[in-house]
């Protein structure tokens, strides 16, 4: 890999960080837009190391026809950093980035055990014995880059897969016999319907978002430890909101509600 390429990859990931450092807005994608998922999930690991702060877990997202086919997977993965993971009571308030783009999701929310790093490929199976236990939850996606769902997957992924804040809500009792996959899931936004979904909906379900995140993982060099959080994907899809809504994710096991804030800007 040339220099100049390089030079460019990690200029990306430093303008990514500095905005959402400073809470301030994108107007446009700060580069050269990546090619492959691969150049994405390299300025992706630049940005991580600039962040700092310890990964609690990673989302993931799809990749829907017919760009799945043309960038060689129909999932992405983000970081999901500790000090942005809340617990869902009492009801959260999450920053968004009110110059950028914000939505909000509802997802299933698995506990990883600690996987063998020598491991590179997963089975279904393989990926379901991994799972500890499985929440109810809601990811925040928000990006300085209003116009990040419309450059394609590889900008998303650049950007720490989109995603600013995990609600994690309660324990799910016997999830391997609960049939979650064809849970109706629903998400209000300021007490009006925004849309309703079935995890059965994904490439083999959540299990599938599990043992797509443990491979790709792996591919990259990355451990996966204890505790280690996923985000399974966004279950009635991706909901924009602004600063002042509110949301409710309503599962068969509970309901969570959070309110948006407008993001304010780190300091150390």
């Amino acid at each position: 890999m040339s220099g100049g390429i390089i030079a460019d990859r990690q200029a990306v990931a430093q303008a990514f960080v500095a905005a959402r450092h400073a809470a301030q807005g994108l107007a446009a994608y700060p580069g050269a837009v990546p090619a492959t998922l691969t150049d994405a999930y390299a300025i992706q690991d630049d940005a991580i190391r600039l962040r700092g702060g310890r990964v609690a877990g990673w989302k993931v997202g799809r990749i829907q026809p017919p760009l799945d086919a043309a960038f060689g997977s129909d999932r992405l993965c983000g970081p999901i950093f500790a000090d942005q993971v809340v617990a869902a009571s009492p009801a959260p308030v999450m920053p968004v980035f009110g110059a950028g783009f914000a939505a909000v999701e509802a997802e299933f929310i698995v506990v990883l055990a600690a996987a063998d790093p020598a491991r590179r490929e997963w089975t279904l199976d393989d990926a379901a014995a991994q799972i500890a236990r499985v929440h109810i939850g809601i990811e925040i996606a928000s990006s300085p880059l209003a116009t990040i769902n419309t450059l394609g997957p590889a900008v998303t992924v650049s950007d720490f897969g989109n995603n600013h804040g995990l609600i994690v809500g309660s324990a799910i009792d016997d999830w391997r016999t609960a049939g979650l996959d064809d849970w109706e899931v629903a998400v209000d936004i300021d007490g009006a319907a925004a849309g309703t979904g079935r995890a059965s909906g994904f490439p083999d379900g959540i299990v599938g978002s599990v043992r797509f995140l443990l491979t790709v993982l792996a591919q990259r060099g990355i451990a996966v430890p204890e505790g280690l959080l996923v985000s399974t994907g966004a279950i009635s899809g991706v909901h924009s909101v602004h600063v002042g809504q509110s949301a409710t994710a309503r599962f068969e096991t509970g309901t969570l509600t959070c309110t948006f804030v407008a993001a304010m800007p780190r300091f150390g």
